[in-house]
């Protein structure tokens, strides 16, 4: 049996969850901007104990390694680092948008022929996304794609495609064909890491906790405010 700890703070969700092997245990989350640096420890600690567990029974922490927000992916990473660090646990990285992917496959709906194509807003019409199928097999890679019309052309053309996440909204003007069709009210669960982290755990796919970076994506460009 394996105890693993997952941790999702890509986006303006602060998720925790417990599961063991593949069966959640406890979750806790919030959809709100600028809460990780406060809530991530909290969640923690309340998992854990509405679980009844304590931190040394964990087998190994799992996280949402980006691509997403710096701040948070950096947030999330720090602490899933601190905790292997501390109990002498394996980490596991997860990509989120692959994690966003098994959240939509969770919920039921049919994916029967239809591909999958989380995405996350990056600011203007810009998201960070990926493309997989019914498997989650990759059919694009994770990349940084600043969104027109001629977006997906070809994909569109022979497929169903379902866009989610929050950066799919700012896409509904501009992918109007009949094949793209729009999930709303989709968000980030570290609910959606735990079979991927059980899969990673059963195949000893961890990470040196020492070197391991978030996936970022594009490099961070910090902004003063004007005076």
């Amino acid at each position: 049996m394996a105890l693993i700890l997952s941790i999702e703070t890509a986006t303006a969700c602060c998720s925790v969850a417990l599961s063991e092997n593949e069966q959640l245990i406890a979750y806790k989350e919030e959809t709100s901007p600028n809460i990780h640096a406060s809530s991530l420890t909290l969640f923690i600690e309340e998992v854990l104990k509405t679980a009844g567990r304590v931190p040394s029974d964990l087998d190994a922490v799992a996280v949402s390694m980006g691509p997403g927000s710096y701040t948070g992916l950096r947030i999330g990473v720090s602490t899933a680092k601190g905790l292997c660090y501390s109990l002498d646990k394996p980490l596991i990285a997860i990509n989120t948008l692959k994690a966003m992917a098994n959240g939509l496959l969770l919920t039921g709906i049919d994916t029967k022929d239809t591909l999958l194509c989380p995405m996350i807003d990056a600011r203007r019409m810009e998201v960070f996304t990926a493309v997989y199928n019914d498997q989650l097999e990759v059919i694009e890679e994770t990349n940084a794609a600043i969104i027109n019309e001629d977006s997906f052309a070809e994909l569109l053309s022979n497929n169903r495609v379902i866009f989610f996440g929050n950066g799919a909204e700012k896409c509904k003007s501009v992918l109007t064909t009949s094949n793209a069709i729009f999930i709303e009210d989709s968000v980030n669960s570290a609910r959606y890491i735990a079979p991927l982290a059980y899969k990673q755990f059963e195949q000893k796919q961890f990470e040196n906790v020492a070197y391991f970076e978030p996936f970022y994506l594009k490099d961070f460009v910090s902004t003063q405010a004007k005076g």
